[in-house]
């Protein structure tokens, strides 16, 4: 029996060896796969809650608030005749359409005055007064509070064809009126003559 040479078992030692390494190097190539593919099927951490802000929406701003309009005075009629107090002044059973009295005889220097008229916030822009005359001129002066005040309208006085002819003139208020007031129509012209007749007198807006 021939006896192998010792060249012969390193040979096989060697090869032995190589083909070990070559195993562990698998088994390694194996293992670091293993645990890259566990590492990317690890869900990543949740990332964290956003952090609610502790700042508040500011609340739309109030919306303003609007106040109702005024309501309108409704005026009253104002009977000549039952005037809170007059001068020189006298009354008459009239001809005009309603019947009633009239005040005439109205010559300078006359008035007539009502107290206490209301005419609340939305001004007076106008005068109608009822008239009748057989006088060419004259005039009738809008004062408030005081018989010399400034006048805040005046009447022209035309004929009307008649001292019971009668006609519905319009007075436009230089001075739009508020408030509450003495109010006194004034009569003047420029002799003593007796001009006017007057039935009622009513303010409008």
């Amino acid at each position: 029996m021939v006896t192998p040479s010792p060249s012969v078992y390193r040979t096989r030692a060697h090869r032995t060896r190589q083909r070990a390494l070559f195993a562990l190097g698998a088994v390694g190539l194996l293992l670091v796969g293993y645990g890259i593919g566990r590492w990317q099927d690890t869900p990543s951490a949740a990332a964290p809650a956003a952090v609610a802000s502790s700042e508040q929406p500011s609340s739309a701003a109030a919306a303003p608030t609007t106040s109702a309009p005024p309501t309108p005075t409704v005026y009253q009629t104002l009977q000549a005749e039952a005037a809170s107090g007059n001068q020189g002044i006298q009354s008459q059973d009239t001809e005009d359409e309603g019947g009633g009295q009239n005040v005439g005889w109205i010559a300078a220097g006359d008035y007539l005055r009502f107290d206490n008229i209301v005419f609340g916030e939305v001004p007076a822009t106008k005068l109608d007064v009822r008239v009748a005359s057989d006088a060419d001129s004259g005039r009738m002066d809008v004062r408030l509070d005081s018989p010399t005040g400034d006048p805040v309208g005046t009447l022209r006085v035309t004929k009307t064809g008649g001292w019971q002819n009668w006609r519905t003139d319009e007075v436009t208020l230089t001075t739009p009126i508020t408030g509450a007031h003495t109010v006194y129509f004034t009569f003047d012209r420029e002799d003593d003559g007796e001009f006017l007749n007057v039935n009622w007198l009513l303010f409008q807006h």
